[in-house]
């Protein structure tokens, strides 16, 4: 991981912003972690692919805009539909 350096501006910045005061209700909207996709948790599965699966998968899903994990996703969909 890279390391960036905070300059002296920066901390003035966060200082002044600070200072200013936030926006409770637009900080609250937030959230925290990954959105939810459903009303029930979701479990994380582990699946061991071959590095040529893989580099499959990867293609496959940067040819359609995906995340390799919603091409796993949309495959699996098709699969038991």
């Amino acid at each position: 991981m890279k390391e960036t350096e905070v300059t002296d501006e920066q901390i003035q910045t966060w200082v002044a912003e600070a200072e200013a005061g936030y926006d409770v209700e637009k900080l609250k909207k937030r959230g925290r972690g990954r959105p939810g996709r459903g009303a029930e948790p979701m479990q994380v599965v582990a699946v061991r692919l071959t590095a040529d699966e893989l580099a499959a998968l990867d293609a496959i899903a940067e040819g359609r805009h995906l995340s390799r994990s919603e091409a796993i996703r949309q495959a699996l969909a098709a699969y038991v539909a």
